[in-house]
């Protein structure tokens, strides 16, 4: 069995790109996939995780040639590549020892192209993207780039006929000096001249979301702008607003990069799932085309149901959503949604039938209508070149009920804006976002919180109003499913309350009994809250990728309440989270609840007191391949570290919540574990078994819970002595989450 391979004698640059070259059969095994593939395969079983790497001499001389060709193509000519094996105890270590040589350089750069307009084309435009310079290493992977930025800057400057054949060149290494001398040409066609092409008119038509035309359908016909002609078979848009995402304009010179972009655009719209452009010449040899888009849109309405599920050994629960769409509802790609969700939590050792052992229940409707465009009072510049740029309105309503202890029901309202800046660079601004929530709580709950000196966290669960305002910023999304080196980043800021300190102090509204100001009696909230995700992601080779995530948080009230509301303030665990604690059970800080002193206050508040104002949490996970084919989908592995927790910045109440500088890594949880995720193709399935490490609920080396893994007498005496004095509370060791897509 292989289990070392090394590269050496070439620039440490190079060493990476050229182990690459080496077959994938005899580089050292994944340790993970090779002890999943020794633990679980059985005798006629399908195969799982990894089979060991065997040393094929075979192998070993084909990917010694593959070197060699490699380090050619990057300038060094000579280079020759040496392997040696070394085998003990039937194991195998394999060396690649590479010579070389000097690197040759480009020397002279001379042009061969006999249409004086695109050598002039060329030349004007080389500098931007050539990589081939005097004195520079030589690079056959150069000269092919070159290749293809030629093509790409002829077809997109009116030459339709242009192929990549036209371009060669001629490269003369016979100096005994070490360096090339090349000559570009770009090659005449048959004919004598490359010709450019313009633009006449485009004909659209778009057919049924079935894809088929009889015979005795009609289309609606109509001419927009003197060069659009449309015949909808659909019978469901209007010319007018999809002519907006088209970029195919009469009398423009022909151009690859327009044709991508009105393709791209079309497909933006989320309305159409088969976008198809061509063009035909003139008949009359004017130099002339006609463009023709065929596109089939999307199924105008739709229905569609998620869901998830988590359990612990003391709470079970699940979330239930349909979702009614229905696309073009105006006939100009807009998107009008109708989103109703519930969900139920159960405490598994709760007495009594199933409906009895109910602690909460939660149900939400919203409602939502996107138009592809900006709608404001403002004119602004053309934003469709670079995105979709989106208005969106919404409606929403919340009743959320903890099991004889607190009622919430919230009304909500917002309209929002997104933009894309760049392909990579996303907008959203939030101008109105706003919510009015009233909350019932119990007697019982009152005296609880009272009882703790929790006036801060009493008002957080009262009536209010919250209006805010919101600026959201996201780099490299359209990354993140690439296996590739990168940086991703996420920035969110929130100002709340100003707008209804403004309103309260114009209506001369009378302050509660307890002080603080309100609109038409209800007390508003002034607050500001900024969040950012930072991601590094580092592709490892093949389907191997190690992501680092960091996600600090924090929110600050002022003015009217010195709380922030319910509704944005944090919280720890969860799927997506730090996945050993499940959502809302972690912190905040080394607060333990224990200190409520009753089992009827810890279970009145239940998902209620593990809240607070600051946030961070980290994760680092290494992602793999396990299988290719598991029932028809691939299926791969994650391990992963995770760490941080939640805080109050001036003290909830709560005992050791509020973050202390002193004693910041006592208040930090670590849990670990793995995961499976089963990729279908158009979504992935998740599965992550998180365990704790060090839980900051407690003090000194009783945080570290590790020593309760393996020491089953010792565990049952924790978690029973925990039964004890956390009632209703269990303590769980592991936490399983399930999930739909990647948590980060």
């Amino acid at each position: 069995m292989v289990t070392k391979l090394s590269v050496k004698g070439v620039d440490e640059k190079f060493q990476e790109q050229a182990a690459a070259y080496v077959s994938l059969d005899i580089r050292p095994n994944s340790p993970f996939n090779l002890w999943v593939y020794n633990t679980f395969n059985k005798k006629g079983k399908k195969k799982l995780g990894e089979a060991p790497h065997l040393l094929d001499s075979s192998l070993v001389e084909v990917s010694r040639n593959q070197m060699e060709k490699f380090l050619n193509i990057k300038g060094f000519l000579n280079a020759k590549v040496k392997d040696s094996i070394a085998i003990k105890d039937k194991k195998a270590q394999i060396y690649y020892t590479v010579y070389p040589g000097t690197a040759f350089k480009f020397r002279n750069i001379n042009y061969d192209i006999p249409d004086s307009a695109v050598k002039a084309l060329y030349l004007a435009n080389r500098k931007s993207f050539t990589q081939i310079h005097t004195g520079a290493r030589y690079d056959a992977d150069s000269l092919g780039y070159e290749r293809e930025k030629i093509f790409n800057l002829m077809k997109k400057n009116g030459y339709y006929d242009f192929i990549r054949q036209y371009v060669k060149e001629k490269v003369d290494t016979n100096f005994n000096n070490s360096v090339a001398d090349v000559i570009i040409s770009i090659l005449n066609p048959p004919n004598g001249k490359h010709q450019t092409y313009t633009l006449d008119h485009t004909g659209i038509r778009i057919q049924p979301s079935s894809g088929l035309i009889t015979k005795d359908m009609k289309p609606d016909t109509s001419v927009v702008d003197s060069q659009y002609y449309f015949y909808d078979y659909s019978h469901f848009f209007k010319p007018s607003k999809i002519s907006k995402y088209i970029f195919l304009k009469k009398g423009d010179l022909y151009s690859l990069d327009q044709t991508n972009l009105t393709t791209q655009r079309l497909f933006n719209l989320n309305t159409f799932k088969n976008v198809s452009i061509d063009f035909r010449k003139a008949a009359d040899s004017s130099a002339k085309l006609t463009a023709l888009i065929d596109m089939i849109p999307i199924k105008k309405k739709s229905n569609t149901i998620d869901g998830d599920f988590s359990l612990n050994s003391s709470v079970t629960g699940f979330n239930l959503g349909l979702t009614y769409q229905d696309r073009n509802l105006f006939g100009g790609g807009e998107v009008f949604q109708v989103k109703t969700r519930g969900g139920l939590q159960f405490g598994k050792n709760q007495k009594g039938s199933l409906s009895d052992r109910i602690l909460s229940k939660d149900f939400q409707v919203g409602t939502s209508l996107a138009f592809p465009r900006l709608i404001t009072p403002f004119n602004f510049p053309d934003l469709t070149k670079n995105g979709i740029p989106n208005t969106r309105i919404s409606l929403s309503y919340q009743n959320y009920k903890l099991t004889n202890t607190y009622l919430r029901r919230s009304f909500g309202t917002g309209l929002s804006y997104d933009w894309t800046e760049t392909k990579y660079k996303l907008h959203s601004l939030t101008p109105i976002n706003f919510q009015y929530s009233k909350g019932n709580i119990s007697p019982s709950l009152v005296d609880s919180l009272i009882n703790n000196g929790n006036i801060y966290f009493l008002l957080s669960l009262r009536s209010q109003i919250v209006s805010s305002s919101i600026y959201n910023y996201t780099y490299n999304l359209a990354r993140l499913n690439t296996l590739s080196k990168f940086t991703y980043f996420y920035g969110s800021l929130e100002l709340g309350g100003n707008t209804m300190a403004l309103l309260s102090k114009a209506l001369g509204n009378q302050p509660t009994s307890t002080g603080d100001k309100t609109v038409f009696g209800v007390p508003y909230y002034q607050f500001v809250k900024a969040e950012t995700d930072i991601r590094f992601y580092k592709h490892l080779g093949g389907e191997k990728q190690f992501v680092l995530r960091l996600n600090p948080g924090v929110g600050f009230a002022y003015g009217n309440v010195k709380s922030l509301p319910f509704d944005k303030q944090y919280f720890a665990g969860g799927s997506t989270g730090i996945r050993a604690w499940q959502a809302r059970t972690l912190g905040p800080g080394n607060y333990n609840r224990a200190v409520l002193g009753s089992d009827t206050a810890r279970l009145n508040l239940r998902n209620l007191d593990q809240l607070g104002d600051l946030k961070f949490e980290g994760n680092l996970e290494y992602r793999f391949k396990l299988m290719n084919d598991f029932f028809g989908f691939k299926v791969k592995g994650a391990t992963f570290v995770d760490f941080g927790n939640i805080w109050s910045l001036r003290g909830n109440g709560f005992a050791g919540s509020q973050i202390n500088l002193n004693k910041l890594y006592s208040q930090i949880a670590i849990g670990t574990g793995f995961g499976l995720r089963f990729d279908v193709s158009y979504f992935v399935i998740r599965l992550d078994i998180g365990l704790k490490v060090k839980d900051p609920q407690f003090v000194g080396s009783d945080q570290y819970v590790t020593k309760y893994w393996f020491n089953r007498p010792a565990k049952l005496a924790f978690k029973s002595n925990y039964g004890i004095t956390n009632r209703p509370d269990n303590y769980s060791i592991s936490q399983i989450q399930f999930g739909v897509g990647m948590p980060f």
